[in-house]
């Protein structure tokens, strides 16, 4: 994991349903950080700072370009 980095954080789990499928299709390596934790006790989310998105050094760049175009018009796709 260190060569990892932190790109962005979300409170639940349904908020990143879509990027995941569009991390998978680009073979952007990721992990999302407390997601198993937040399973089981939702209401901790708070507690320990969300769940993190985490990607390899190399994918930052990429990763935030996927961020920001799910933000933008252009895009059909939205993450809550």
């Amino acid at each position: 994991m260190t060569n990892f980095v932190t790109v962005a954080t979300f409170t639940y789990p349904y908020e990143y349903a879509i990027l995941r499928i569009v991390l998978d299709q680009r073979g952007i390596k990721y992990v999302f950080e407390n997601e198993l934790m937040l399973s089981v006790f939702p209401f901790y989310s708070n507690a320990i700072g969300g769940i993190s998105l985490k990607v390899h050094k190399n994918d930052v760049d990429l990763t935030k370009q996927i961020l920001i175009d799910f933000d933008t018009k252009q895009s059909h796709l939205r993450i809550v």
